[in-house]
């Protein structure tokens, strides 16, 4: 494995903790700035807000910059992010510190996917990717619990600041670690912004926004739904939200090789498998043990689709994928709203607490019929999508100036699709 890998690991590592661990904070950052805690929960919109925005906004205006100069600004961003929302004096203040924290969000895992997916050969382009995707995964087992706790013992600008520090390890390992990578003649924005007009790229958004949707829908609740339904003491949650990582960890595994070996295969099993499994659960909440053999499952699934969502995009964008793999980043924080709003509406319908289960079903199911009509929609091409892959990594060889053998490494996984 390459050690670049590690360094956008890392990059990843961060990103997590800092996108988290607010949630757990919310009690002492309430009383901080002199806020309701409702009020405070803002602060979660309000990142996410900077993702939404920040991921086509960045990417488009580096399009022209080299992808390890602009990790390195982006991982500046990030930093300045976490700095500003560890001192900020009043509530105002710590809002737009959590925008700017969120900016990088979208463009650092985008520009890290394509550049994770051209350190090695086209047959392991997924594996790279999800190797960068397991530090998010660790983030939730380690680094939202740990800064969690910093911030309950220490007071929560602590854990911002922890974060910073992450994101100054990160920006370090980047900088001595990743090799430079050129961009390709021609590139820029317009270059980016036609990669992205075509259907196949919408139809994907739609998929990660739809299907992902599902899982926020009950990720959202989660808490709640286990002690009002299963009855567990609220002391427990924080294992299960550990739980809920493991499984993340787990998918994020599975999902490398199993897209290097069949793109859409392994999407459409993720998003009926996490449709089955959000369907069970409205029934295997009621059991402690079922609950929490459904809560690993809905983790693992909710990450093994990550990086079929990732590769198939970025395949689509062709010559440009940058956009298209930030993007995707944006799409996720729009499931996590659009998950949890709906969510919401069925708890105050009075359908229940169990109730976002059976929303999160049908959102994946809806998310898997929109995957496979983009599957129709590439007229029957192969199972493996070899050469989507191969696209992505040829890229590699305009952006990067490959090495001799890369391109007769690209035309001998065309040929084998």
């Amino acid at each position: 494995m390459p050690l670049a890998l590690l360094a956008l690991a890392v990059v990843a590592f961060g990103i997590g903790t800092t996108e988290f661990v607010s949630m757990g904070l919310l009690p002492q950052i309430a009383d901080g700035v002199g806020v309701s805690v409702p009020q405070a929960g803002n602060l979660v919109s309000a990142y996410a807000l900077g993702v939404v925005v920040g991921a086509p906004l960045l990417t488009g205006l580096g399009a022209k910059i080299p992808h390890k100069r602009l990790l390195l600004l982006l991982a500046g961003l990030f930093v300045v992010g976490n700095v500003a929302s560890a001192v900020a004096p009043g509530f105002g203040t710590l809002f737009a510190a959590r925008v700017l924290a969120g900016l990088p969000h979208g463009a650092l895992f985008g520009v890290g996917a394509v550049v994770a997916s051209r350190l090695v050969a086209p047959e392991r382009a997924a594996r790279a990717v999800s190797t960068m995707f397991l530090g998010l995964t660790v983030a939730n087992i380690v680094g939202v619990p740990a800064g969690t706790a910093l911030g309950q013992q220490f007071g929560w600008r602590s854990a911002y600041l922890a974060v910073a520090v992450i994101g100054l390890v990160a920006l370090a390992s980047l900088a001595r670690l990743v090799p430079h990578q050129p961009r390709a003649e021609g590139a820029g924005i317009r270059h980016e912004l036609k990669a992205m007009g075509n259907r196949h790229i919408a139809i994907g958004l739609a998929t990660a926004v739809v299907g992902f949707g599902g899982c926020f829908a009950v990720y959202s609740y989660l808490v709640p739904m286990l002690t009002e339904v299963t009855g567990m003491a609220s002391s427990s949650t924080t294992l299960v939200l550990a739980l809920y990582g493991v499984g993340m960890t787990l998918g994020t595994l599975l999902a490398g090789p199993m897209t290097d070996r069949a793109l859409r295969p392994t999407l459409y099993g993720g998003l009926a498998v996490m449709a089955v499994v959000l369907f069970a659960f409205y029934f295997a909440v009621q059991h402690t043990v079922t609950a929490l053999v459904c809560v690993l499952l809905i983790g693992a699934m909710g990450s093994f689709i990550t990086t079929p969502v990732q590769m198939l995009l970025m395949a689509k964008a062709e010559q440009a994928p940058t956009m298209a793999a930030a993007s995707n980043h944006s799409a996720f924080n729009l499931a996590n709203a659009g998950g949890a709003w709906l969510g919401g509406l069925v708890i105050s319908a009075g359908w229940g607490w169990a109730s976002p289960a059976l929303v999160g079903a049908s959102l994946a199911a809806v998310g898997l019929g929109l995957a496979v009509v983009g599957g129709v929609m590439d007229g029957g091409r192969g199972p493996k999508e070899r050469g989507e892959r191969s696209t992505v990594v040829a890229g590699a060889g305009a952006d990067a100036g490959s090495a001799p053998g890369v391109g007769a490494q690209v035309a001998e996984a065309e040929r084998a699709g």
